[in-house]
């Protein structure tokens, strides 16, 4: 049976509908970096999705190949998440989503090495005719962070954000927004066929304790 990471790792992508307090150790990501409006039809968010998800499934799909790649195991491909910022803002404003900065990213099991991964993108792109030079291979320990699972569209977010914030406080935790610590959303509904108000959504924010 294929590897799951959400099940095997509930306490990072299936959490609970109140907040907690959680500490997310170093993972790597094959990731692409833009800005602007994520729901433009042409715009560079949705191109770069095309990219994640043609490089995700190269990697998985190695195993049919002439690459092997070492340690390689059987997974399911882990959900899209990203990374959101605006600049001079602390946290999210909803309002102005054509300021939006985002770092957009499916996470990679521990066995890709940056050789594995630059076979993946040149594969990717003679195959698939997939400019995939914005690709890299990211990795990030993330650390303390308050998470919770919203229900319902993106643009609710924000009173959501509001109970994860007061929830930090009462554990003595305090938002801790840098240029390496950041709005994180893992989207474990797809847009396309579920509706809004059913949508899953693990927010992600970073803490640290309140000296």
């Amino acid at each position: 049976m294929a590897f799951d990471y959400k099940k095997e790792f509930k306490e990072f992508y299936l959490p609970a509908k109140k907040p907690r307090i959680v500490h997310i150790p170093r993972m790597q990501f094959v990731a692409v970096k833009g800005s602007g409006n994520p729901n433009e039809e042409d715009g560079q968010y949705k191109a770069a999705l095309n990219v994640l998800y043609a490089i995700s499934y190269g990697i998985k799909m190695s195993k049919k190949g002439e690459h092997k790649i070492e340690g390689y195991f059987d997974y399911v491909v882990p959900p899209l998440e990203g990374f959101w910022w605006q600049d001079g803002i602390e946290g999210i404003d909803y309002r102005h989503k054509e300021s939006f900065n985002w770092i957009s990213v499916i996470r990679l099991p521990d066995f890709v090495t940056q050789k594995d991964f630059e076979w993946a993108m040149d594969s990717v792109q003679k195959k698939k005719k997939l400019d995939c030079s914005r690709a890299e291979l990211f990795s990030l320990e993330e650390g303390d962070c308050v998470q919770v699972m919203h229900l319902g569209s993106y643009d609710e977010e924000p009173a959501t954000i509001k109970m994860m914030d007061e929830y930090a406080l009462l554990k003595g935790y305090e938002v801790d927004f840098s240029e390496s610590r950041l709005h994180h959303e893992i989207y474990l509904s797809d847009p396309r066929k579920v509706s809004g108000e059913k949508l899953r959504t693990v927010i992600r924010h970073p803490v640290r304790k309140i000296k």
